[in-house]
């Protein structure tokens, strides 16, 4: 499970023209799913996510975690996210789990994110063309890849 994380001022997430999801002050997941991806890798990120330094004390030091500044969480999936390039100009996807098999973990993600952060979590939609936008606060941008956790 690979996620790209972005901390934001704002962002949103616009289908066919319709804002189905948007957030204040926090944190942008952009989330790929694999297809050896288990439920010890949703615990794993959800909690690196939820105590992640990356927001500003008052000295300007990075101390905060999205936990203590009350900020806001918004999940996009992108199985992009495991396109291989190694080969040609054509991306291949072969990594990224099947819709069937991503799609349940996707869900189980939110829940336990949105468990951690004893909030709700917006998000995108599953499998749709999504035009996301936002404006990275920082910028701030992080990717981590369960796989690494050793």
């Amino acid at each position: 499970m690979k996620i790209i994380i972005q901390k934001v001022n704002h962002a949103s997430v616009v289908i066919n023209g319709e804002k189905v999801a948007a957030i204040s002050k926090g944190l942008l997941i952009f989330l790929g799913i694999a297809i050896n991806d288990t439920q010890e890798d949703i615990d794993y990120l959800t909690n690196k996510i939820v105590n992640l330094r990356i927001f500003e004390d008052e000295n300007g030091t990075m101390n905060h975690s999205i936990i203590t500044t009350n900020g806001d969480a918004l999940v996009v999936s992108q199985f992009t996210l495991h396109a291989s390039t190694k080969r040609g100009n054509r991306p291949s996807y072969i990594k990224a789990a099947k819709p069937e098999y991503a799609e349940p973990l996707y869900v189980a993600f939110i829940s336990a994110l949105s468990k951690n952060l004893s909030k709700p979590v917006e998000t995108g939609k599953f499998g749709a063309n999504m035009n996301v936008h936002l404006e990275n606060n920082g910028p701030i941008t992080i990717i981590i890849d369960s796989r690494d956790r050793v």
